[in-house]
């Protein structure tokens, strides 16, 4: 497959655009930190939005939704679609109290919630951990998903894949700091989206599928159409179907893991959106447009294209023949998505190969903007050197950028398929999700907690990863391949929690005047900080406003209610385009009641 000269003319028109975009924030970007970081705090919901649903929508993204289906059908998007009881709560519980906290990148929380020399080490070991390793990890994953597509589009190799890729990305990120991830990832989402669909279309109507009518009618298609898993099989509840694709993910995945941007509690790249919003407000409306934008609106092109890949290449063994120059050891069900775009005519496939550069260059800036953030602020700043003027930490920001490019780049040449990067990621935060939302609403939590909950989850998912036992221990992994993933994840959940919980319990909580600024500072209010409010009562200090109620039950409302409105319209989606009428009509009009009722309760509330 090669471009033609107008392809590259969009390509490289692209590539300008967002290099030109860089440059032009660079001047502001370089004034302080706050600016590098955050954008002076001034940025609008519509803009932080839009930046949101382009980090999440990366090159790798639509990779793995094609890995799903092809492998569990449309139900095994639960597996993710899950996240969305996660955001909704971040969105009308948690979107406040980060920007009301003030601080700079959230791993300031740990100083400012918890106390001591624990406090301390735990933000400056997530700032390396979470701001270098694992956000490499992730950035490796997006860089594998780039060199899939490239070996099959263009017929590049991985190295000069990487190289290009990479080196175009880190120049503007380094450059424009937030603001110019911000503007750039406006224009990327919409290259990025009109590009899925396009893909989708053409997909479609590829001369073997025959139009969507034949497609869902195409008995390789047929039994993966379904959005609930099938519950009985032989007469039987299918265990081994429903429990892992439905029930975990609804039951227990949604708030015990944390996965970035769909943190319990919020955090990471969402959480630097909303403490980069104007206000409040701006911070809330941000994070509900994300949401509904990530789970109604983008799946169903990808879906399409996954389905279609099907019928046109039903098995591995028919993507290597199709591909005989791309390494054997990539070809998985992931690359059935890049190889359904070689079908694309001159023009178009530029468009789409430079809107798969939108996707992958959206979330490579976002990740390693945030986890430049963690390395100056976190680690450099606070333990390093404590004095350093703002441009230095511009500079060091900058530098950080460069490094973690670098280092991920490499990693990705050693990964295989975007799911199993994605399930290795989930057993790293399995366990860790509910102490994440509880530790704004529970004054016992200490620093102690997060660091068992972080090493004993690390701990767990190393000693459950078949592939690092392989040459250890054959017998061990052996036995290993065998168990669930989603067994794992609950077993992890499981010893996680209670370990942090255990040792929150046995050590000391934080110190008194710690546990009191931070209430004052945020307002989290609610029966697990009682006790902090009636000590504080009897010095004569009042820590509650007057009058104020506790809004997290109208928000955990809210979030039910955005919960009903976001599937119904997505499901909607999906029964239109499988043709099903009066289940079709059903679901949008429940999706879009509920937003209207949503619409009423936030207003009456304030909180839009």
């Amino acid at each position: 497959m090669h471009l033609q000269a107008v392809d590259w003319v969009i390509l490289g028109a692209f590539f300008l655009v967002t290099l030109l975009v860089g440059v032009y924030a660079t001047r502001r970007a370089s004034r302080s930190s706050a600016e590098y970081f955050l954008s002076g705090r001034s940025m609008p919901w519509w803009l932080l939005g839009f930046s949101m649903v382009a980090t999440t929508f990366s090159t790798d993204t639509p990779n793995l939704v094609t890995d799903i289906v092809r492998k569990n059908g449309v139900a095994g998007n639960w597996v993710w679609w899950a996240f969305l009881l996660t955001g909704m709560l971040t969105v009308f519980v948690y979107a406040r109290l980060w920007r009301r906290s003030g601080v700079l990148t959230d791993l300031e929380f740990y100083e400012l919630r918890y106390s001591g020399r624990e406090a301390a080490f735990l933000r400056g070991f997530r700032a390396l951990y979470l701001g270098v390793f694992f956000n490499v990890m992730i950035m490796a994953s997006v860089s594998l998903a780039a060199i899939k597509i490239s070996g099959v589009l263009l017929g590049v190799g991985p190295v000069p894949t990487v190289l290009i890729a990479s080196g175009v990305t880190v120049v503007f990120t380094s450059l424009g700091g937030l603001l110019g991830v911000l503007l750039t990832d406006f224009v990327l989402f919409v290259a990025a989206m009109a590009g899925s669909v396009y893909a989708a279309v053409v997909a479609v109507n590829h001369a073997q599928v025959g139009g969507l009518r034949a497609l869902l009618a195409h008995p390789a298609v047929q039994d993966r159409l379904a959005i609930l898993p099938e519950f009985q099989r032989d007469g039987a509840f299918a265990a081994d179907v429903v429990i892992p694709l439905l029930i975990v993910p609804l039951a227990v995945q949604w708030w015990s893991v944390w996965y970035p941007g769909a943190e319990p509690g919020g955090g990471g790249y969402i959480a630097q959106r909303m403490l980069a919003a104007k206000d409040e407000r701006h911070a809330l409306g941000a994070t509900l447009f994300f949401n509904f934008c990530h789970y109604a609106l983008r799946p169903w092109p990808w879906i399409l294209v996954a389905l279609a890949s099907l019928v046109v290449f039903p098995s591995h063994d028919s993507i290597r023949a199709a591909f005989p120059h791309v390494a054997p050891a990539i070809v998985n069900d992931d690359l059935a998505y890049p190889a359904m775009l070689t079908f694309l005519p001159a023009g178009a496939l530029g468009f789409v190969v430079a809107s798969l550069a939108a996707a992958y260059m959206s979330t490579i800036s976002t990740h390693l903007n945030w986890g430049s953030s963690y390395v100056a602020n976190d680690f450099w700043k606070r333990f390093v050197r404590p004095q350093a003027a703002e441009r230095e930490l511009v500079r060091v920001g900058r530098a950080a950028t460069v490094v973690m490019m670098a280092v991920s780049a490499l990693l990705a040449l050693l990964l295989e398929s975007a799911l199993n990067t994605f399930q290795i990621l989930l057993q790293i935060g399995a366990g860790t999700g509910l102490l994440f939302v509880l530790r704004w609403f529970w004054w016992r939590i200490n620093a102690w907690s997060e660091i068992t909950a972080m090493g004993v989850s690390f701990v767990l998912a190393l000693a459950t990863e078949a592939r690092l036992w392989s040459a250890l221990a054959p017998g061990w992994a052996e036995t290993l391949r065998g168990v669930p993933d989603w067994q794992k994840l609950c077993g992890g959940v499981a010893l996680t929690t209670l370990a942090w919980v255990s040792v929150t319990l046995l050590t000391r909580p934080s110190a008194e005047p710690t546990l009191r600024r931070f209430y004052q500072l945020t307002r989290p209010g609610g029966p697990g900080w009682a006790r902090v409010r009636a000590r504080a009562q009897e010095d004569g200090v009042a820590l509650d406003l007057p009058g104020a109620a506790w809004p997290v039950p109208m928000g955990v409302a809210c979030m039910l209610v955005g919960c009903v409105a976001v599937y119904g319209i997505l499901f909607g989606l999906g029964e239109w385009l499988y043709g099903n009428t009066v289940p079709a009509l059903v679901l949008s009009a429940a999706g879009g009641g509920a937003a209207l009722v949503l619409l009423r309760m936030v207003r009456r509330v304030g909180l839009l």
